[in-house]
């Protein structure tokens, strides 16, 4: 059982629009409305390949009330944390080459009896979990450190910990050692302070938040894949997508395809791939079934190419916190055998396969 929280969920309504042209009025073709928040797409990723699940979620108003019930409806089980505040609303438009706007709202304030209530129920609701997995952005009224309370309460029930968040809020949890984070390339910059041209960038920047915490780092790098650095070493995998249609919550299906794989390793990552990239040829912020997923089309290689060039270089938005003095400098990958084909995402994989 994987269980998630999620301290600012969302409605999310999609609209796919022929063309966004600012000031006009625009004629959606397609209009959606989804469950919405990190750890609640991640979720539903959960649910549609038939693994069991349960949301740990601060609701309030008639948002909250349809959030629930639209969770319900994809097997998604709720334990919610009533709240005085309304849950948000966000708006998601899709361009018909991808591209994705997004317009998110900052969500309900909580209050320090709700924080409080909602780091409890984390602690006393999960059912023997395989893994907690907390993520998303942090509502008004929640400090930085709050997801560090969260890694630090979900380690009492025994369960491993999945933590996807960003700045301060990565940061600051990495003491807590969550078991592995997911931050995409712009997220990884930005939390070691320094911009990420080539694949060797962003292998050294994860082996950083290794050295300050982490368990493993699984990034997410768009058109360039996506690499672990982990105990067992670096990898890098691939799984082309010929027509991107929407991208919005393809990073949470990939974590959640990484959790159902067991967390760890080759297959994990290339169950992630595979999630992730059925997840952008689905529209809106669909979660792939088992139908969505092409596994032949997942790639893994366990000596990355370091001086390959990322197609889409990361800048930090702004200075992290500085490194832990005598932390990793360099990168170092442990010797494996070449990488000799696709690698099933579905089931186990033998030692020698990567």
């Amino acid at each position: 059982m994987i269980l998630t929280v999620t301290p600012n969920p969302s409605l999310d309504r999609t609209y796919e629009v022929p063309v966004l042209e600012r000031g006009a009025v625009l004629r959606a073709v397609v209009d959606r409305l989804d469950p919405g928040g990190k750890g609640v797409n991640v979720s539903r990723a959960v649910a549609a390949v038939g693994v069991r699940t349960t949301a740990v979620l601060p609701l309030g108003g008639p948002t909250g009330t349809l959030l629930a019930e639209l969770l319900a409806t994809e097997g998604v089980d709720v334990t919610a944390v009533s709240v005085a505040g309304q849950t948000r609303s966000n708006v998601s438009i899709v361009e018909p080459d991808g591209t994705l706007t997004k317009v998110n709202a900052p969500g309900p304030a909580l209050t320090e009896a709700e924080s409080a209530l909602l780091l409890d129920t984390v602690r006393t609701c999960a059912d023997s979990p395989d893994w907690i997995a907390a993520c998303g952005s942090l509502p008004p009224g929640l400090p930085p450190h709050w997801y560090a309370e969260v890694v630090d309460r979900a380690r009492a029930t025994g369960a491993r910990i999945a933590l996807d968040t960003s700045g301060p809020a990565l940061t600051e949890a990495l003491s807590a050692r969550p078991d592995v984070v997911k931050p995409n390339a712009a997220e990884l910059a930005e939390a070691v302070g320094r911009p990420l041209h080539t694949l060797g960038d962003v292998a050294a920047a994860a082996e950083e938040l290794r050295s300050r915490g982490a368990g493993a780092v699984l990034a997410s790098l768009g058109a360039d894949g996506q690499l672990l650095a982990s105990a067992e070493g670096i990898f890098h995998g691939t799984a082309p997508v010929a027509a991107v249609r929407s991208s919005a919550g393809a990073g949470d299906a990939a974590l959640a395809g990484f959790l159902v794989a067991g967390g760890s390793g080759p297959a994990a990552l290339a169950s992630a791939l595979a999630h992730g990239a059925a997840a952008v040829r689905l529209p809106g912020s669909a979660m792939p079934a088992p139908a969505d997923l092409r596994p032949e089309a997942v790639r893994i290689t366990p000596r990355p190419p370091l001086d390959q060039y990322l197609t889409e270089p990361a800048e930090p938005a702004e200075p992290a916190a500085p490194a832990v003095p005598g932390g990793r400098a360099g990168v170092w990958v442990e010797p494996m055998a070449p990488p000799v084909g696709p690698v099933d995402p579905t089931g186990p994989i033998e030692p020698t396969a990567v």
